[in-house]
């Protein structure tokens, strides 16, 4: 295994690909059944509680509240760092949004299991700084 074939880049390029295609059922598949999706981090408006988003239909639910809204997402990652079943990326996941574009600048780390479903997402960003970056598309 090479750093580009490092089986949690792969799983993470193909949910990135899926959210750019807009491919809900894609996205879902690569996901283990008790996946876990932190994004952000701790309680948010996608996650008032935050204990984030597990298994396969809040995962499901998670898409319909925090990625169907926007009309494109874009991963402008800068590095990224692969070890043991996780990779970091470092950078920003781009929104556009009702004429809208918002960044959020942060850490996205990606778990996968032995045979390279999806085990959690965690992305760690700031929503007050993350809403400073709104303006117009």
């Amino acid at each position: 295994m090479t750093a580009a074939t490092h089986p949690a880049r792969t799983a993470s390029q193909a949910l990135h690909a899926a959210v750019r295609a807009r491919d809900k059922e894609a996205w879902l598949d690569l996901f283990a059944v008790d996946a876990l999706v932190e994004d952000p981090v701790g309680p948010s408006d996608f996650d008032p509680e935050g204990n984030g988003h597990r298994g396969r239909d809040a995962i499901s639910a998670f898409w319909d509240k925090a990625i169907a809204p926007n009309e494109s997402i874009e991963f402008l990652f800068e590095d990224s760092f692969a070890c043991g079943n996780e990779i970091a990326f470092t950078g920003k996941v781009r929104s556009l949004n009702d004429s809208r574009v918002i960044d959020a600048e942060g850490v996205f780390i990606y778990r996968v299991d032995e045979t390279g479903k999806i085990l959690a997402v965690r992305a760690f960003w700031e929503t007050e700084r993350t809403m400073r970056t709104m303006r117009p598309a």
